[in-house]
Formats: structure tokens, C-alpha cells, sequence
């Protein structure tokens, strides 16, 4: 299994504090990139926030509602 940093290293002289009233540039720059550079940049967010579970399949889950009358 890969690793799941593949590569990735934070740089963090790009952070700043902003209030949430400023207006970013995310979106400008994630249009900079290609489709896979973003896919690939994803899959790693969705793997650091999950861990090995980001890998797992889901589970099923099934409830059955019974009607009653009201």
C-alpha cells in the first residue's frame, strides 16, 4: 500500500490568518491545475482526514421503519 503523503509537504510560509470577510484566491488557483493534479490532491485531503479508513468499503445499513396509526 502507498503511502498515503505521497510525496506532499506543507509549506507554511503560504498560510496567513485572514478574517473570513477577505476574498481568497483558492479557487483561482485550483483552476491553475490540471484535472488530475486536483483529483490527486483530493485523494490526499480525503485520506488524511480518514485515515486507513478512507481505503475500507462501506457499510451497509438497513432499518426497517414499522407504520403505525396515528
Amino acid at each position: 500500500m502507498k503511502d498515503h503523503h505521497d510525496g506532499y509537504r506543507i509549506d507554511r510560509s503560504a498560510f496567513s490568518v485572514v478574517s473570513l470577510d477577505e476574498q481568497d484566491d483558492d479557487g483561482a488557483y485550483w483552476q491553475t491545475k490540471s484535472p488530475e493534479e486536483r483529483l490527486r490532491a483530493l485523494e490526499y485531503l480525503r485520506r488524511m482526514a480518514y485515515g486507513d479508513a478512507a481505503t475500507a468499503r462501506l457499510q451497509r445499513v438497513l432499518s426497517v421503519a414499522k407504520l403505525g396509526e396515528d
